[in-house]
């Protein structure tokens, strides 16, 4: 028995081998690409707005205060949970990085002690293995794990349902495709992935588990709206900033400032407990691994290079070259966004459209690329003899073959020397970013190291950002923008001869400014630098070369972010709308389009067959009047309407609408039946079978459409309209003709309603407009007063 199952596991592993998928096997999912065609648009948006039903309206009628008090604190436990979760995925990502890339140093500084070419050997299959091992996961396993994914999480945030971003595969992807790129050396970060990572674990926690995998817990799946989903990814984001850069209120900000599009005083509080869980996880790892329990995980790691004891002042002298190393932070960081355009663009339409095998094919040779050069650079670079320092000072020179810090001894002919290109190629990125960095190392790079090293690493970053594996930009740039402002602080100190001036202080200043410039972040960029940091000092210049980078790229193109969601067809709607749109008006926005619309009893083959002949999401229902006139009571969902051609139980024989005196309609579907689950497209008409006898039955729409959606006037501005849309996170509006008649007007002092008040006796007491009351039947309770349209439906007179 046993060997049978060697064997078939045998013959699985082979399967999988010969199943590497050549040219005509291309996946048609990319994990990128959203948009199959330019004429139409297959992204589906989000419903964060709440759908006000009848059967939402009967589950909030039975919930009393102490389901209320669950439900929060339910939140606030997932918010916790989610907080462990992304803290433990960041040490394990970081142990994992740090071991690799230690086992790998070691091995190599062993083996060049008596030949650098099999050193050069080892050092290039152990880096390609990694890398292999990444593009190999992300490719066959979990696509949707390719690249950072904030662009995907920015997307998923402002309403785009990014189908495979949240799955559990593409959180197990990510955290070891992230391991094994990063690993392996290639121009790319664990930063922008961990944001990922954290959104994946508060998307799979937010829905209560994953439903392929069988891990779900009943206890968690409480939360069944696309908007609580969106408010726990939210935290997500947060914690993976957090975790990633140990910057617990840089990763509230990030989230406020960069990947959501609706904020809220609730969130905010939810966001700052699960940034400081996560802060108090990665502390308590890092003291753990202090006492040597984590193999290699030394000095490396989580990222915080601490240059308290740097430059303590600065003088008035000092502010120019400070804002130059800004201006030259927005060229090299717009250069940037452009040239990854062009290339992302140029990869898509003639590069991965021939299939994975090549996808692995260009990652493996980049690879290749990178070790060489990472290798053979210091090669060609004379070494130096090695400074003289201060006996407390704690740096040794030249370092110990596989050790942690400032000058690394590699092809010296003498012992007390040192290879300062070496320093900074043959290292982690972030140990090279804290020799950068580090204070009181005056001299310890030459300006043709320095330049060397800048166009080699800038040149390789443009090249591996896009490929099939996790990749982040956030340490990446912060190596390239801490080169050049090396570059500028060793002619500062040179200029200025009798100022103390640190060349690590321009090295951070030149890593602020090309993230500025690059990804156009300036609040939450700026706490997070401060806080990496630990000096509270140089805030003033950070914000100094943070607007300056971020005014220049903006002359020139968007940022990172959005360049990245407008090349993968996310439909992203900024914060402000366009400048032409202020001479539209909402009826121009619609453009004559034909309304598909459903009458409020509807036959079962109609609905069919607009469902199989549109592509609509939302559709408006009629009600038509007994004068002739038609009344729009309502909007209903696709998604709604193919639950009740599922379930079939709301069929019935007559084509009149419900009729039912003196009572309620009886709800034969609970709320969470008509959400769409975030780990799957949901239901599908063509899968979805009915008999001749169900399509000649009827539907009454009333009980299951919002009765109240948004409306705005056709010669609305189209401005205003956006505005509308985009603060309420809105999936549909209606535009209908100018209103005939005003019932009343609504100021703030009408909205100050207190709690213990019946809501009858609460006149509008701003409006002149007093309509003539029509006599009218009490329908029932005085809740049915919140929704009179509905309820004149629901129950006929």
């Amino acid at each position: 028995m046993l060997s049978n199952h060697f064997q078939n596991g045998i013959e699985t592993a082979r399967l999988v081998w010969s199943r590497l998928p050549s040219s005509e096997e291309a996946e048609v999912h990319d994990g990128a690409q959203f948009t199959s065609t330019s004429c139409g648009n297959v992204v589906e948006s989000l419903d964060y707005e709440v759908i006000e039903n009848y059967a939402y309206r009967e589950e909030q009628a039975l919930r009393g205060k102490l389901f209320v008090g669950f439900y929060v604190a339910l939140k606030w436990f997932l918010a916790l949970l989610i907080g462990i979760g992304t803290g433990f995925a960041a040490v394990f990502i970081n142990i994992a990085v740090e071991n690799f890339a230690g086992w790998k140093f070691s091995a190599t500084f062993s083996i060049i002690q008596t030949s650098y070419l099999a050193g050069f050997v080892v050092y290039i299959l152990f880096n390609l293995v990694l890398v292999f091992s990444s593009v190999f996961i992300i490719t066959q396993f979990a696509p949707a794990a390719a690249g950072s994914g904030i662009p995907e999480i920015k997307g998923y945030l402002n309403g785009v349902d990014a189908h495979g971003i949240l799955l559990f595969r593409t959180l197990i992807g990510k955290i070891l495709g992230s391991i094994g790129s990063v690993g392996g050396g290639l121009a790319l970060g664990k930063e922008g992935p961990l944001v990922h990572t954290g959104a994946c674990i508060a998307s799979l926690l937010g829905q209560g588990g994953s439903t392929k995998y069988h891990l779900r817990s009943r206890w968690l799946q409480v939360f069944q709206s696309d908007r609580d989903r969106r408010d726990f990814v939210t935290c997500g984001c947060a914690a993976g900033v957090a975790a990633a850069f140990r910057a617990p209120v840089g990763g509230v900000l990030f989230a406020l400032e960069e990947v959501t599009s609706w904020w809220r005083s609730q969130l905010m509080w939810r966001v700052f407990f699960t940034s400081a869980v996560v802060a108090v996880v990665v502390r308590t790892a890092m003291a753990w691994c202090g006492s040597g329990k984590c193999g290699h995980f030394g000095s490396g790691g989580f990222i915080i290079w601490d240059i308290s004891g740097g430059q303590e002042d600065y003088s008035f002298e000092e502010l120019l070259p400070m804002a130059f190393i800004g201006v030259i932070g927005g060229l090299l960081g717009a250069l940037f966004n452009q040239l990854t355009l062009y290339i992302t663009r140029w990869r898509r339409q003639y590069l991965h459209k021939k299939g994975n095998r090549v996808k692995i094919i260009e990652v493996c040779i980049i690879s290749l690329m990178t070790s060489a050069i990472s290798f053979g650079l210091p090669l060609l670079r004379k070494c130096s003899p090695c400074p003289e320092t201060e006996a407390n000072s704690g740096i040794e020179c030249p370092r110990p073959p596989g050790m942690y810090g400032n000058y690394v001894r590699f092809y010296c002919a003498k012992d007390n020397e040192y290879n300062d290109l070496a320093t900074i190629f043959f290292n982690t990125q972030d140990d090279a970013i804290r020799n950068l960095f580090s204070a009181k190392t005056f001299h310890e790079y030459s300006a043709q190291s320095l330049i060397t090293f800048l166009v080699m690493f800038y040149t390789l970053a443009v090249v591996t950002f896009g490929t099939a594996v996790p990749a982040g930009q956030f340490v990446p740039g912060i190596m390239i923008g801490s080169t050049y402002g090396r570059l500028v602080g060793m002619f500062v100190v040179n200029f200025y001869k009798k100022l103390n001036i640190d060349e690590g202080t321009y090295a951070l200043l030149g890593a602020a400014s090309f993230l500025g410039g690059s990804m156009r972040m300036t609040v939450s960029l700026c706490v997070i630098m401060v806080e990496i940091t630990n000096n509270l000092k140089l805030l003033p210049l950070i914000m100094l070369v943070l607007l300056i980078s971020k005014a220049v790229g903006d002359a020139f193109n968007e940022g990172l972010y959005e360049v990245q969601a407008q090349l993968r067809g996310i439909p992203l709607l900024e914060s402000r709308p366009k400048y032409h749109m202020r001479n539209m008006t909402a009826k121009e926005a619609c453009r004559n389009q034909k309304v598909v619309y459903f009458p409020r009893v509807v036959k079962v083959s109609d609905v069919v067959s607009v469902l199989r002949s549109s592509k609509h999401n939302g559709f408006p229902v009629v009600d038509h009047q007994g004068n002739g006139e038609s009344l729009v009571i309502g909007l209903i969902l696709r998604s709604h309407l193919l639950v009740l051609l599922q379930s079939k139980v709301d069929f019935q024989h007559s084509p009149l609408p419900c009729d039912i005196r003196g009572g309620s309609i009886p709800i034969r579907h609970n709320f969470s039946e008509f959400v769409k689950p975030v780990s799957s497209k949901g239901l599908s008409i063509d899968k979805i079978y009915l008999s001749p006898d169900d399509l000649e039955m009827y539907i009454d729409l009333a009980p299951f459409l919002n009765p109240s959606p948004y409306i705005v006037p056709e010669d609305m501005s189209l401005t205003k309209v956006y505005n509308l849309f985009r603060q309420l996170g809105l999936r549909h509006i209606f535009v209908v003709p100018r209103p005939s008649r005003v019932i009343g007007l609504i100021t703030r002092k009408d909205l100050l309603v207190e709690e213990n008040v019946d809501p009858a006796t609460v006149e509008l007491q701003s409006t002149s407009v007093r309509p003539h009351r029509r006599d009218r039947r009490v329908l029932g309770s005085d809740s049915e007063s919140e929704h009179p349209l509905l309820n004149g439906l629901l129950v006929q007179e």
